[in-house]
């Protein structure tokens, strides 16, 4: 493992040098698409869809400092300031929908900072998902399993995001702003010391099942299915090797 450590990052330069100060430690391994607007947040940072009213990804960098609760959980749902009207999700669109205002980047992984905080409830960081059964349920279950991960393993870096597997016409919208509503959500998180990865794919509907490991697919299913490009800034050769092998059990 430490030689496949040197070979990924022996080769693997800085984030562009276009990329903010603030968005930098976020995108340190590249940045899965360019199209969009990136914005930079305390504890995040994603590249905003126009069209579907949500993040392509979020990105997030999580240490066992970060862990740390120094403020509480707010529920302030706010429109994102740094997009314009009708080109943003309004809190109107999510009233009476049906679905929950699913964090991309949760906010109990933002306790470290009132900031932090505060940025993780602005709407860029949402996507209509299904409430019961999911939001609060699998879901929450598989970002609280990244943070026991965190506390184990150190620093891991993380990627979310919505999966629309239809056609742009044919997609459920919501909403006067015509929010699109995803198919599925995906989650890929990147071990950067033991050089590792495990990705999911969860349908955007009520699972019965709570057995996150049913879930796991690798990083090339989710490109393919998204057409971003993952961790594009490490070694070619150790990349395809990374995203190509699905984990045969969740991390301990």
């Amino acid at each position: 493992m430490v030689s496949l450590a040197f070979a990924a990052f022996s080769a693997a330069a800085a984030a562009p040098s276009a990329v903010s100060e603030q968005c930098r430690e976020f995108l340190v391994h590249g940045l899965p698409t360019k199209k969009g607007d990136l914005l930079c947040r305390t504890g995040y940072a994603l590249i905003h869809d126009n069209d579907t009213k949500a993040a392509t990804w979020v990105a997030q960098r999580m240490t066992i400092a970060r862990l740390a609760t120094v403020v509480k959980r707010q529920d302030r749902f706010i429109p994102d300031p740094d997009i314009p009207k009708g080109s943003r999700a309004e809190l109107d669109d999510y009233r009476g929908s049906g679905y929950d205002r699913g964090h991309m980047a949760p906010a109990a992984d933002m306790r470290w900072s009132a900031q932090a905080m505060r940025e993780s409830f602005y709407l860029s960081n949402m996507a209509p998902q299904v409430g019961v059964g999911l939001n609060r349920g699998l879901w929450s279950d598989l970002e609280s399993m990244i943070r026991r991960w965190v506390a184990s393993r150190g620093e891991l870096f993380i990627y979310t995001g919505p999966i629309f597997q239809a056609a742009r016409e044919q997609l459920t919208r919501i909403g006067p702003n015509q929010v699109a509503v995803p198919t599925h959500f995906y989650k890929v998180v990147f071990d950067p010391v033991r050089v590792e990865t495990i990705a999911f794919v969860v349908p955007n509907a009520p699972q019965t099942s709570r057995r996150i490991e049913e879930f796991i697919t690798s990083v090339r299913d989710i490109e393919q299915r998204t057409g971003l490009d993952f961790l594009n800034r490490i070694n070619p050769s150790v990349q395809a090797l990374i995203e190509e092998s699905v984990a045969s059990s969740l991390w301990q």
